[in-house]
């Protein structure tokens, strides 16, 4: 912690007065229809990107019947987005503490297109899986830059309830990844509906780049910038953060758990086990993105409401293990009840914003794009690595003319509990900066 107040005092005092100001004031100080309009444009963004991310779930049987491809050879697919967007993190964190959010995400939204289009153009699965790598790293930016502006124009007790709106707001693309995308790809195909997700893409990013700012009206940013040495120490400094292992542990395989049904073998799940359609694999997913959605919005304020950012990530975490156990054993669920599994599961993987509050309140203003990227890395090779995975679990059961046994998916359902399991005992020993109790000298 002496580097870090070195490095501030070395900066001079504009950082603190910016800091200063934007705690007393927040939202409040710049109008209430400017914070809105500024939320408004960035979750929109960020929309995009979880579109793109969980896109692959809903019309992952049919690209497989269409270029011959595997379980694996699907997993690798999807989860090759994440692992781009993974190894973009660092230098991400580098780039928006250095140049500002707003020009990140200009060039973010041009790569987002790019690899769009590369993917929705593809004649083989090597240039397919090249496009969604394009398109990971250009979405890298689209949760962590808002966050870093958001850092800078609410006060930290509000940052929770923000980063709830963000993810409920833009959690629409997941919505829009399921059943919508299920009916556009049966009336116009999966290549041009994504052509048209490219160009919405695209206006979105020039109309964020036109109205978003960095710093709030009033607010002097910092003229002095960090030279290359001390973004390297300021990398090193987050890395040393206590409890910053645990919280990466926590993220690595949270979120990766929701998108690795969601986003990848719900779909086939359903397709295979249950011999559901197109339309009505959708209309399953939907329900459970909309779960997520809505109670994204319900664990936003979780930390005040119970003084800790521990216990309500904790609490999610088991309802979800249990939830996974459940499905593992059985197997197959029957009518309602596997309608409910599914929005159960959408409401209990929800606290992601609490998770992502916890791991801000461990950083100081100049360190937060590096700390959350850092963060967001684990987010993201988690679902990598899981989706990679269980495609290889996947394939170590026969197939029958394509479609695997229900005993494939019970193995994915049990793995996944697992990993959640390990990784949440790991995080029961981390520090709740903002509620704990400062300890008698």
């Amino acid at each position: 912690m002496a580097l870090v107040q070195q490095r501030t005092e070395d900066a001079g005092e504009e950082p603190r007065m910016a800091d200063a100001a934007r705690r007393a004031g927040g939202a409040g100080s710049v109008g209430v229809m400017n914070a809105i309009l500024l939320v408004g444009v960035l979750c929109a963004i960020h929309t995009m990107s979880q579109f793109l991310r969980t896109s692959i779930g809903v019309i992952a049987p049919d690209i497989a019947l269409e270029l011959g491809l595997t379980a694996s050879g699907i997993g690798l697919l999807s989860s090759s987005f994440f692992f781009s967007f993974a190894a973009t993190q660092v230098p991400l964190g580098v780039a928006i503490d250095r140049f500002g959010p707003r020009l990140v995400l200009l060039v973010s939204t041009g790569i987002a297109v790019a690899g769009t289009v590369v993917f929705a153009t593809a004649k083989s699965p090597e240039i397919m899986v090249l496009g969604r790598v394009i398109t990971g790293i250009g979405c890298a930016s689209f949760f962590i830059a808002p966050l870093t502006i958001y850092s800078r124009w609410f006060p930290p007790e509000r940052f929770s309830t923000i980063v709830g709106i963000q993810l409920g707001l833009s959690a629409l693309g997941m919505l829009g990844a399921t059943a919508p995308l299920a009916y556009a790809t049966a009336a116009f195909g999966w290549r041009p509906s994504f052509l048209a997700v490219a160009g919405l893409t695209a206006a979105i990013g020039f109309i964020a780049y036109v109205i978003v700012r960095d710093y709030p009206p009033g607010v002097v940013p910092p003229r002095r910038h960090e030279t290359l040495i001390e973004t390297i120490r300021g990398l090193a400094v987050v890395a040393r953060t206590p409890s910053v292992p645990r919280l990466f542990v926590m993220h690595f395989s949270g979120f990766s758990v929701m998108v690795t049904v969601l986003g990848l073998w719900g779909g086939p799940y359903l397709a295979h086990v249950y011999g559901h359609d197109l339309g009505r694999r959708g209309e399953l997913l939907f329900l459970l993105a909309t779960a997520n959605v809505l109670a994204n919005f319900v664990w936003g304020p979780f930390d005040r409401i119970f003084k800790s950012y521990k216990r309500p990530v904790i609490g999610g975490a088991l309802v979800t293990m249990l939830l996974l156990a459940w499905i593992a054993w059985v197997g197959k669920l029957e009518g309602w009840t596997l309608v409910s599994w599914f929005v159960a599961f959408g409401i209990s993987t929800a606290y992601t914003p609490v998770l992502t509050a916890h791991g801000r309140s461990l950083f100081p203003p100049e360190l937060v794009g590096r700390g959350l990227t850092l963060l967001n890395l684990g987010t993201m090779s988690g679902v990598f690595v899981l989706q990679f995975i269980t495609g290889l679990v996947i394939d170590l059961f026969p197939a029958r003319d394509g479609v695997y046994p229900v005993e494939a998916y019970r193995a994915v359902f049990a793995l996944l509990a697992l990993v959640l399991a390990a990784a949440t005992v790991i995080y029961l020993r981390s520090s709740d900066p903002t509620y704990e109790k400062p300890r008698p000298a």
